[in-house]
């Protein structure tokens, strides 16, 4: 059966402002606290009340997978670092660890197309095909990759999860992310490309010959998301892809964070119009790439800490803000009860 998401529904614009009225009642000049009112009302606007309820199961879920073309040098790091750091991951020995373990997140990994042995439960193959050359997965597998984000993401919803952030995990995944983006932004290769895991001036235009002869792969297929994941994609931002538009649907707010997630967010969009407005951007990372999608899902950062770290390291990063912009919307105490004058 052909890939299809139910109409995503609109967060509560009556609820985001009562929370921004709010914020007018609360115990300091309007419109003091900047940016970290409008977390809080979009929070209020994505529960569907005022005060928004405090944020209490954060879910990050790391899609992990392996690229063909990681083998073209267009990484920094050999394609079986993703393993590695797979294996780090599981031992809590990584950034993503510590940052997700301060803001008081939940993490779950899904390998999805890891070049091992391991066995997973939604594994969909070991590892992508080289875009340049060859499709990244066979349409069955693509459509597969979609399901399983929209499962997972199901299961974190149904298990109580109140916020969501999609992260990616495997060499060379910035390559056909750059390349989502190009094709369904219209701009050109040498605009899109990165650093990405910091790659030198070569590697730097190795990748731009990728993704020129990705893009002439990727630019028949325009039109139809699943075929798109399909040729040029992976099978981890297919999942990517299934996981954002599903929560969306599931009316679950959602954090996203790097160059991977924001590429799958533009195809996530595709699959299920409107699904950007149940979405915030965490933070604005070094890739042009991520960049120009934040730009066409018009989502602005929250965050610039010139982070080029994926793994969702960043969008962690972003959370206690967000777990505070809640609070003090309902645990500010407001003028009238420490009988102070409001404001003239």
């Amino acid at each position: 059966m052909p890939i299809e998401f139910a109409d995503v529904p609109h967060p509560d614009e009556i609820a985001r402002g009562d929370a921004l009225r709010r914020h007018g009642l609360l115990l300091k000049p309007e419109g003091s606290l900047g940016k970290l009112e409008d977390l809080g009302a979009w929070i209020a606007a994505c529960q569907g009340q005022s005060p928004p309820r405090p944020l209490k199961r954060m879910r990050v879920v790391v899609f992990a997978g392996d690229h063909g073309i990681a083998a073209k040098g267009v990484s920094a790091f050999q394609p079986a670092m993703t393993g590695q750091m797979l294996a780090a991951l599981h031992d809590g020995g990584t950034a993503l660890n510590v940052v997700a373990d301060v803001a008081g997140a939940g993490l779950r990994v899904v390998d999805v197309a890891v070049d091992s042995d391991d066995e997973d439960e939604f594994k969909i193959r070991r590892g992508s095909g080289s875009i340049d050359s060859e499709d990244a997965l066979t349409a069955e597998q693509a459509e597969a990759a979609v399901r399983v984000g929209m499962r997972v993401a199901d299961a974190e919803v149904d298990a109580g999860a109140d916020l969501l952030v999609p992260a990616d995990l495997g060499v060379g995944v910035t390559t056909p992310s750059s390349t989502l983006v190009a094709a369904l932004t219209g701009t050109e290769p040498v605009a899109v490309i990165g650093r990405g895991s910091g790659v030198d001036d070569n590697g730097w235009m190795r990748k731009c010959v990728v993704v020129r002869d990705a893009l002439r792969r990727a630019r028949p297929v325009l039109s139809d998301p699943v075929e798109l994941l399909r040729a040029v994609g992976g099978a981890d931002l297919a999942a990517m892809a299934g996981f954002l538009a599903q929560a969306a649907v599931r009316r679950t707010p959602v954090l996203i964070d790097g160059l991977p997630a924001a590429a799958a967010a533009l195809v996530a969009e595709e699959f299920a119009p409107g699904a950007r407005s149940w979405w915030l951007a965490a933070h604005r990372s070094t890739e042009p790439a991520q960049v120009l999608a934040l730009d066409h899902l018009d989502l602005e950062p929250v965050l610039d800490l010139g982070i080029r770290l994926g793994t969702g390291a960043g969008a962690s990063a972003a959370l206690p803000l967000l777990s505070a912009s809640v609070r003090l919307l309902s645990e500010m105490a407001s003028f009238s009860q420490v009988s102070l004058p409001g404001p003239a």
